[in-house]
């Protein structure tokens, strides 16, 4: 195959990565397998034309995007719209779809599998036609989102402890809202307050970082959770730490392939998360499931 890498030099680990040695060794670990790498390193800023520069001139068989949870959606999103197959290089903080995926985390184990790995169709969700593939998300975890990114940090592990503070600032003052919502078009509808909302690619599975344990199931996960105090917001955290929280007695749980969701009380300024990236939430979503349409490069099954 012919295969152009695209990687992100301001993405998490390669922050500290040698990249032109990397580069190189990616182009031999590809060259043993009969497949040409070519290799280009960009800065943040210059990522997404440069992704959507190489999706668009159909030049390479695949595409591998290299580079945090941010980078990786926006890759996924474009290779959905082209039709250009999808490699992940996950160097970035939490790699949640590449985790999805079962791909190695570190970045120099990843390509051995890749360069060995095949196509395969797997599902892609959109909100309101913006394609995702790890989660929307409103009320708690925007929230949070929204503390956290008004804190300074300029490392992983800053990050990490600007999320914890967030959590607990949350924590304090869980939000609390109201949802309509009809799941599947069935013409029935529901209302109901909540302090949370999350609609993921793929049910979630029963882990602490809230991915799916397959991206190819053809059914969005659909959470929602109850009004919540400070002790309620509290045991949720627990139970998400323990992979445990659909079992959560606030948690309601169900699947669809299509979700409506109108905020009768929306307010100016509210926000939403898609795949991380906060956003001001419109007061009608609408999340469709894509179900395998879209083509990423995986191991090879044993």
């Amino acid at each position: 195959m012919k295969i152009k890498a695209i990687l992100n030099r301001d993405g998490g680990t390669f922050k500290t990565t040698d990249m032109a040695a990397y580069c190189d060794h990616a182009v031999r670990v590809f060259a043993k397998r009969g497949h040409e790498l070519t290799c280009s390193v960009v800065d943040g800023p210059s990522i997404m034309e440069t992704l959507e520069r190489a999706m668009d001139e159909h030049q390479a068989d695949v595409i591998l995007a290299g580079g945090g949870d941010g980078t990786i959606s926006a890759a996924a999103g474009m290779s959905w719209k082209t039709g250009t197959p999808l490699g992940i290089i996950p160097a970035g903080t939490m790699n949640l779809f590449a985790r999805s995926l079962k791909l190695p985390l570190d970045i120099w184990a990843v390509l051995d599998v890749l360069a060995d790995g095949q196509v395969r169709p797997v599902d892609i969700a959109t909100a309101n036609g913006r394609p995702f593939v790890h989660q929307f998300a409103a009320g708690l975890h925007a929230r949070m989102v929204r503390m956290r990114n008004a804190m300074n940090f300029a490392s992983r592990i800053g990050k990490i402890r600007a999320s914890t503070s967030a959590a607990f600032g949350v924590m304090l003052d869980p939000p609390r809202f109201d949802v309509i919502f009809d799941m599947d078009g069935d013409g029935r509808s529901d209302e109901r307050p909540v302090s949370a909302i999350s609609v993921s690619n793929n049910p979630i599975g029963n882990n602490s970082l809230f991915f799916a344990d397959r991206v190819d199931t053809g059914h969005l996960g659909v959470y929602l959770a109850d009004p919540l105090e400070p002790t309620g917001v509290g045991a949720l955290a627990f139970d998400i730490m323990r992979g445990r929280f659909k079992e959560n007695e606030a948690v309601k749980a169900s699947t669809a392939k299509m979700v409506r969701l109108h905020f009768p009380n929306y307010r100016k300024g509210a926000a939403c998360v898609l795949d991380g990236e906060l956003l001001r939430m419109p007061p009608d979503v609408e999340i469709k499931m894509h179900a395998g349409e879209l083509q990423v490069l995986v191991p090879t099954a044993s």
